[in-house]
């Protein structure tokens, strides 16, 4: 399975992907975060994922890893979501989208581009990450 982790963070999600076997390509926007993803990688003994620094609000369409063709997407935005992501890569999302939320406006919002694509919410979870504070984390899985 080829998977592309926008937003990948420290690769967290996509280091555990690539242990199971997965193709994952991690993208985040910061470098020194991209270089401790590499490095979790490396100390895991994965060569099946890979990492890129890139701005996701913007267009990166022209980027290779971009251009490539996946089974599924995860999206783990900041508070603002993923409204930019999904727009540039509306033409080429794949027909799996897991999209892990900590704000449940943008979530909604992204959902409704989502859902003009041609995706429906087929599951649905919510985490309380951290007791006796607001913070809410979803997980929302999208099918085509």
């Amino acid at each position: 399975m080829r998977i592309l982790d926008l937003f990948c963070g420290l690769g967290n999600f996509s280091v555990a992907m690539a242990a199971g076997g997965a193709c994952v390509k991690g993208v985040e926007v910061g470098e020194s975060a991209v270089a401790r993803a590499t490095n979790n990688a490396v100390l895991n003994g994965l060569n099946n994922c890979a990492f890129y620094q890139a701005g996701l609000s913007g267009d990166f369409g022209h980027k290779d890893w971009a251009k490539a063709t996946y089974d599924a997407l995860l999206l783990d935005p900041p508070r603002a979501g993923a409204q930019e992501a999904v727009t540039v890569l509306k033409n080429k999302l794949p027909p799996r989208i897991l999209y892990v939320s900590c704000n449940r406006a943008t979530l909604a919002r992204d959902a409704g581009l989502l859902k003009a694509e041609g995706f429906r919410l087929s599951r649905l979870g919510v985490m309380d990450m951290f007791p006796q504070t607001t913070h809410i984390e979803s997980m929302a899985l999208f099918e085509r």
